[in-house]
């Protein structure tokens, strides 16, 4: 598979990735990007994808993977907030690099080229960050992000972290064309647990809808995130949803 970054052509040399014999476990994912965010510098790395086909104004950016130990929803939706739509907007014409810097005076973010990024509207997050565009085709687009107060890449850190970021993404789409078999199908319930818990419906919401109670929920939602080899609920959600079981 060839993945070219965009123009400046002149300036920007293929990536060419090898397509995994066979696919990576959730955990596997996690400490590679916490590699690659030690070697950035950074203190968290997200992983977002591109979910929604068709038009463009039915495609979103889903927090997919992640570091964070508190406030998750709280980071994903600043985040998302902050940049989402230019974020994608840049995956439709550009496969340059984002940088960005966060708010507060002890903030830094620089590239060592500067024709290899693209800087985003500086101080609407609590931090600076870089990420990294890849493209798939028609599944698996979206960015690797790796956030701290002070990122400062080099040219040659800048194109090493983007070729890992690709494959990273190559990777867990490998791991999400296996299909899942007869033992790892998920049951109506975890579905539909899963399908109220995307809707933003927390246990005890669904518990009440289901006539179930919250320990049950909390175990369909405990046992569809391991068959779908998941890190998380989040992830989960995300995952049912590229796979088709909930909308």
């Amino acid at each position: 598979m060839g993945i070219q970054l965009s123009a400046p052509v002149a300036m920007e040399p293929e990536i060419r990735l090898a397509r995994p014999p066979k696919a990576a476990r959730a955990a596997d994912f996690v400490s590679r990007l916490q590699v690659m965010q030690t070697v950035v510098g950074a203190e968290h790395f997200a992983v977002l994808r591109v979910s929604g086909h068709g038009l463009p104004s039915a495609r979103k950016l889903t927090l997919s993977l992640h570091n964070w130990a508190n406030d998750v929803e709280e980071n994903g939706r600043v985040l998302l907030e902050a940049y989402g739509p230019a974020m994608l907007a840049h995956l439709e014409a550009s496969m340059l690099p984002l940088i960005w810097e966060g708010a507060g005076d002890n903030q830094f973010a620089a590239s060592g080229a500067e024709p290899f990024t693209t800087r985003l509207p500086p101080r609407l997050l609590p931090w600076s960050g870089t990420a990294f565009p890849v493209r798939l085709g028609a599944h698996g687009n979206g960015y690797v992000l790796f956030m701290g107060v002070f990122i400062a890449p080099s040219s040659d850190l800048i194109i090493d972290m983007h070729m890992k970021s690709c494959q990273v993404l190559i990777d867990m789409l490998a791991g999400e064309e296996r299909k899942l078999g007869p033992s790892e199908a998920l049951s109506e319930r975890e579905i539909a647990c899963l399908q109220m818990a995307g809707d933003g419906c927390i246990s005890e919401a669904i518990a009440e809808k289901m006539g179930l109670s919250v320990h049950t929920v909390n175990a369909y939602l405990g046992t569809a995130t391991t068959k779908l080899d998941a890190v998380n609920r989040i992830q989960a959600i995300a995952k049912a949803i590229r796979l088709g079981y909930i909308t």
